[in-house]
């Protein structure tokens, strides 16, 4: 009887811990950070980074998110490249990618701008962070694809995307606008692909191994828009204007590689910064920052 019941309890015990490990499994955050910089180049995209309460505030945020993918990605952890720190507004983004630019930066959740670096986050979720190249009138314009990433595709297949971009309207509202006139990109190099009214280009994709697909403008101040997608077979060659090029099947270089950055040795974590915000109240000055680029869209769409 006795053995019977201490068999009983021992597998019990074991049912509770595999119980918990796939709760554990289950409840895990893991988020897509993307980071362009002041020159207005990707240097990480979408990069999955699984969150944890860094900053022991009690739950996970955005500067937690943006610190871990320091620590796991910048050369030097998130003590030389992403500080954040409490100011009379809450908590604010004082370093971004090693760039100091005041409070000259702007973040996104899921193509929506955030109220501040203590919003939180859930599993998912897409989150772009990127430094102003416009410091005198914000012109920067916050941009985005209507994907994300797409499934596996042979080279020389196409794909559509729609190019939008975010402004506020005369009552501070959050608007989205398509972009007429973009030059598409991929993986850093500019293709003959051109938005349409409506916001739409078909990319061909010629290069073998992961594509980022973004955008530049000649009408506005675009933060880079990215998408992702992973292309097999051999190398297309193509032939534009300029000159007829040909892609090595062999390339998995991508924008989100052109960086001095390196990754991180494991264990480099003890380095994060811990900010340990109770109740942070919402980044004004990130509002400020973006009411002013309101106005400065305004007056470019008014001209």
């Amino acid at each position: 009887m006795k053995r019977s019941l201490a068999m009983a309890a021992a597998m019990l015990i074991s049912f509770s811990a595999v119980s918990i490990n796939v709760s554990a499994a289950e409840d895990e955050t893991k988020v897509f950070v993307t980071i362009s910089d002041n020159n207005r180049d990707l240097v990480l995209v979408q990069e999955p980074v699984t969150v944890t309460d860094i900053d022991n505030d009690g739950k996970l945020t955005i500067n937690d998110a943006l610190s871990i993918t320091h620590d796991n990605k910048f050369e030097g952890g998130a003590a030389a490249g992403y500080r954040s720190s409490v100011g009379q507004w809450g908590l604010q983004l004082e370093k971004l990618w090693g760039i100091e630019s005041g409070i000259n930066y702007g973040y996104c959740v899921n193509d929506v701008f955030a109220n501040g670096l203590a919003d939180e986050i859930k599993n998912g979720d897409y989150i772009n962070a990127y430094v102003y190249s416009d410091t005198k009138n914000f012109s920067d314009s916050y941009s985005f694809f209507d994907a994300k990433n797409g499934n596996d595709a042979e080279a020389g297949s196409e794909i559509e995307l729609k190019l939008s971009y975010l402004y506020f309207d005369e009552n501070f509202a959050q608007q989205s606008k398509a972009l007429e006139g973009a030059k598409i990109t991929v993986n850093g190099k500019e293709t003959d692909s051109v938005t349409d009214t409506d916001g739409k280009a078909v990319v061909k994709l010629t290069e073998a191994g992961r594509n980022v697909i973004s955008a530049t403008s000649d009408s506005r101040t675009l933060v880079p828009p990215s998408y992702v997608i992973n292309v097999s077979g051999e190398a297309v060659t193509t032939t534009t204007a300029a000159a007829t090029t040909t892609s090595a099947a062999t390339t998995t270089t991508s924008a989100s590689t052109t960086t001095a950055a390196k990754t991180t040795a494991a264990g480099n974590k003890s380095n994060s910064p811990q900010t340990g915000v109770k109740g942070a109240g919402l980044a004004i000055a990130g509002l400020i920052t973006a009411a002013a680029a309101a106005f400065a869209l305004r007056r470019r769409d008014e001209e």
